[in-house]
């Protein structure tokens, strides 16, 4: 990932809105949301989310496709993690001793979770 796209991308985050409708989204994974429905979850008028998407978009950090009369957009979870990435190497500049506490805590909250054997 290049800084310019590193940027845009965390400039795309970085309005209250976007930041949650991105949220939303990824909550929403791998279905996605038809954009009616994202605009009232989020209690934003239509053309205002719009708007957002379309920011969130040329940032790739959403996908959208159309399906019959609305459009669902998707989180762009590798792009996200691209994002993610960039910053980790990026910041700890070859010393995977300064990253190890923000990728400890990472697997903190994002292990998944085993699913129980069911015995016969």
């Amino acid at each position: 990932m290049e800084t310019e796209e590193a940027v845009l991308a965390l400039a795309a985050l970085s309005q209250s809105t976007r930041l949650e409708a991105f949220r939303t989204l990824v909550r929403h994974e791998p279905d996605g949301l038809a954009a009616g429905d994202l605009a009232r979850q989020l209690e934003v008028p239509p053309n205002t989310l719009s708007a957002h998407l379309s920011i969130l978009t040329r940032a790739r950090l959403v996908t959208s496709e159309r399906h019959s009369r609305s459009i669902v957009y998707r989180a762009n979870l590798a792009e996200f993690r691209d994002v993610a990435v960039f910053l980790l190497r990026d910041c700890c500049g070859g010393r995977p001793e300064v990253c190890e506490p923000v990728v400890d805590s990472l697997r903190a909250c994002c292990t998944p979770k085993r699913k129980g054997r069911v015995r016969a």
